[in-house]
C-alpha cells in the first residue's frame, strides 16, 4: 500500500496511523504465537519488528518472547479503531492544527517491553514533537514501531525523534523512574512543565466469591513480565480465614517462570533469606508468599494480608492511592477495579499514576 502524503497530518490522520499500527501488531502477534519456527518475516514491515525483537531478546535477559508478545497484544488491543476514536473525541486535539507543536522529552523506564508506548502515543496524537530517551534495556522496540508509522504516514516523521546523548532543545518533560530517580528528575527538570512518575505497585482483593477462572487469571496479573511491572500484583488481600496456600493449585501453569535463570536466582535468594532469618513463608515451588502489609514485594515473592471487612480495603486503597497503580478484584464496592487477568491490558484512558497525559500535552500547546 502506498503511503499517504508527507504533508503535516490532522489529528484524525494521526489517530488513523495508530489504528493501522494496532492492526499490524495484532496480526503480527497472532502469526507469531501460531508459528513454531522463526519470527514472522514475510515482508519488509515484518522484518522491521522482527529485527527489533531479536536484538531486544539478545540484549535483555529479562525480556523473553512471551512477554514481548504480551506487550504487543496489549497495544494492539488498545488501538482498535473504536477505542482510538472515543479517546480522540475526549480531547480538543484539533487545537494542534492551529498552534505550533512543542517538543516533549520522554524519559522511559525499561522494566517491561514497550512500557513507554502510551506516552509516545499521547505526544504524537496530540500533535506535539516526541523526543524519546530510551532505557538501555528496551532501546529497539519503540523505534521499530516509529519506523512503521513513518513508513505508512511520512507526515509523522517531524513529530518523532530519539536521543542517545544528553537531552537538549525540549520544552517539556515526561519522566518515569524509581522513587530515587524521581528526586533527580524533580530537581533537574524543575523549570520545565513536567510529569514525573515514581514507583507504584498493584494489589488484588479477593472476597471468596471468585471462580476458578478468576483465580487462574490472577496468576497472569502476578507472573507476567516476571512481576517487574507497576501493573503486576505484588500485594494480595484475603478475607479473614482465607488460606492463601489454596491458591497454589490455580497457578500451576505459571511454573515455567522457574526456567528463567534470573527469576530462579531471585526465588532461591529470598527463600534462603527467609529460612536463615526464620521468617514464616509459604512456598508453591515457583513463588513465595509472605504475610506482609507492605505494597512492594521482591521478584518471586508475593505479599499477602487478611482483612475483616471490605471497608478496611477501601480505606487502605484510598490512603495509598498515590502508590497503587491497579486494583484487581470483582468486588463492586472498590472504585476503579479491573477484572482478573486484565492488569496488563490497560485502556487508552488508564493513565499511569492517574495523571491525564493528554490534558497536560494539550495545555502545553495553548501557552
Amino acid at each position: 500500500m502506498n503511503p499517504i502524503s508527507s504533508l503535516p497530518l490532522t489529528a484524525v490522520e494521526r489517530a488513523n496511523a495508530f489504528v493501522r499500527l494496532g492492526d499490524f501488531l495484532g496480526n503480527y502477534s497472532q502469526r507469531l504465537t501460531k508459528e513454531t519456527g522463526d519470527l514472522p518475516q514475510a515482508d519488509a514491515e515484518d522484518s522491521i519488528l522482527t529485527s527489533a525483537i531479536r536484538s531486544t531478546l539478545s540484549e535483555n535477559p529479562w525480556f523473553v518472547l512471551s512477554n514481548v508478545v504480551l506487550s504487543l497484544q496489549s497495544i494492539a488491543y488498545s488501538l482498535k479503531a473504536d477505542k482510538v476514536e472515543r479517546f480522540l473525541q475526549s480531547y480538543v486535539i484539533d487545537i494542534k492544527e492551529t498552534n505550533l507543536p512543542v517538543t516533549v522529552s520522554v524519559i522511559m523506564a525499561g522494566n517491561v517491553p514497550l512500557v513507554g508506548f502510551h506516552d509516545f502515543f499521547c505526544v504524537v496524537l496530540s500533535g506535539n514533537r516526541f523526543l524519546g530517551k530510551l532505557s538501555s534495556g528496551d532501546k529497539h522496540l519503540l523505534p521499530a514501531l516509529a519506523r512503521l508509522l513513518v513508513r505508512w504516514y511520512p507526515g509523522l516523521e517531524p513529530l518523532i525523534g530519539f536521543s542517545e546523548g544528553i537531552l537538549a532543545q525540549f520544552d517539556a518533560v515526561i519522566a518515569t523512574g524509581s522513587n530515587n530517580s524521581s528526586r533527580y528528575f524533580d530537581y533537574y527538570f524543575a523549570r520545565y512543565p513536567h510529569i514525573i512518575r515514581k514507583s507504584r505497585n498493584s494489589v488484588a482483593v479477593l472476597n471468596g466469591s471468585e471462580s476458578s477462572e478468576d483465580l487462574m487469571n490472577l496468576g497472569t496479573d502476578i507472573f507476567s513480565h516476571f512481576g517487574r511491572g507497576c501493573r503486576n500484583v505484588s500485594q494480595l488481600f484475603l478475607p479473614a480465614g482465607y488460606p492463601p496456600e489454596t491458591l497454589f493449585s490455580y497457578w500451576e501453569s505459571f511454573r515455567h517462570v522457574m526456567d528463567h535463570h534470573k527469576y530462579r536466582n531471585n526465588y532461591d535468594y529470598h527463600k534462603s533469606v527467609f529460612i536463615i532469618n526464620t521468617i514464616p513463608f509459604l512456598d508453591s515451588g515457583h513463588i513465595l508468599l509472605k504475610e506482609d502489609p507492605s505494597l512492594s514485594s521482591p521478584i518471586a515473592v508475593l505479599h499477602y494480608d487478611h482483612y475483616n471487612d471490605i471497608s478496611e480495603i477501601r480505606r487502605y486503597t484510598g490512603q495509598h492511592k498515590d502508590t497503587i497503580q491497579c486494583i484487581v478484584s470483582n468486588d463492586p464496592s472498590l472504585p476503579g477495579r479491573i477484572p482478573f487477568g486484565k492488569a496488563q491490558m490497560p485502556t487508552l484512558a488508564d493513565f499511569a499514576d492517574r495523571i491525564d497525559t493528554m490534558k497536560f500535552l494539550i495545555h502545553l500547546s495553548m501557552k
